[in-house]
Order: C-alpha cells, then structure tokens, then sequence
C-alpha cells in the first residue's frame, strides 16, 4: 500500500530520471569534455556524471541504513575526499556507460522507496551536505542534487542546449 508521501517521492525521481537522460543523451561531443567547475577540483560534463552516478549509488545505501535504524554518515565524513575518490573510480568509464548505470542506479533508487513504509519516512540520520534529516527529505536531496547540478550545466553550456532539451526539470 502506498501513501502520497511515497507516491510523490517516487514520481520525483521518475521525472528527474527521464530528464537527466533526455539532457546527458542530447550533449555532443565535444560538449562532455567542457569545463564545468573548479573548486574544490577540475570536473568537465563527463565528470558531473559520474559524480551523478556515485552519488545515487551512495545515498541509496545511505538512505537504506537509515530505515533500518542507522545514523547516516559519521560526522567526520569528508566530502571533498569521497567525491575525488570516486571521481578515480568511475574515470575509465565512458559517458555511455555512465548513463546506463546512472539509469539503472536511479531505477534501484525508486524500486526501494517503493518498498517503504510510511512511518519510516520520518526516521532521521545524517546526510553528507545537509545534516541530519528525515528520511523523506534524505531521498527527496538525491532528486534535488541532481536538479541542482543539472541547473549548473544548463548555464555553463547556455545557448548551447537550447532547444536540445526541456527548460525545467522541476
């Protein structure tokens, strides 16, 4: 049985799946290898998708561990350190290949918070970048850290998309 609460997540991240594929699949390419941000380290498109794909894989497992009762990441957690880590991991992968796992991690992502229950929407733990929240707002950040990076890649390449892709993924 499913609520509104759980319906609405799922159909969030439905929504942000498909357009993240529409935009990544209407990128050239020369436009994967463009520079996106610098600080703290050097990231071109094809790295933005990477970082998307570790961090789905990511907060899903963080996200499962809080439903059953853990804390989220250590305070200590570095981010800037796990995010270059995985950076390392995912460099040999081509866009392609990124794409299909990034759409196979967000399917995992969705199918679990299909499995949820309700109450456990409410359970707190700590996230990476917000601190400690909800559940429900834990699942609803991986929807919106992709918004917001995808927000980040329509301005770098501007003009450039216009017209290859849909204007709002909201």
């Amino acid at each position: 049985m499913t609520s509104a609460r759980l319906d609405s997540l799922v159909s969030r991240l439905e929504k942000g799946r498909l357009k993240t594929a529409e935009l990544f699949n209407a990128l050239t390419d020369e436009q994967w290898s463009q520079p996106l941000y610098t600080d703290p380290c050097a990231w071109d498109v094809r790295a933005l998708l990477a970082h998307f794909l570790s961090s789905e894989v990511r907060l899903l497992q963080l996200a499962q561990g809080v439903a059953r009762g853990g804390e989220g990441v250590g305070a200590d957690f570095d981010l800037d350190e796990f995010n270059a880590e995985e950076q390392r991991l995912l460099e040999g992968k081509s866009p392609s290949e990124l794409l299909e796992a990034l759409d196979a991690a967000r399917q995992a992502t969705i199918a679990w918070v299909r499995s949820l229950q309700d109450e456990q929407l409410d359970c707190l733990g700590r996230h990476p970048a917000l601190g400690v929240i909800s559940l429900e707002n834990n699942v609803l950040a991986i929807y919106g850290h992709q918004l917001m990076h995808t927000r980040d890649l329509k301005a770098r390449l501007g003009k450039d998309l216009a017209g290859q892709t849909g204007t709002n993924q909201d």
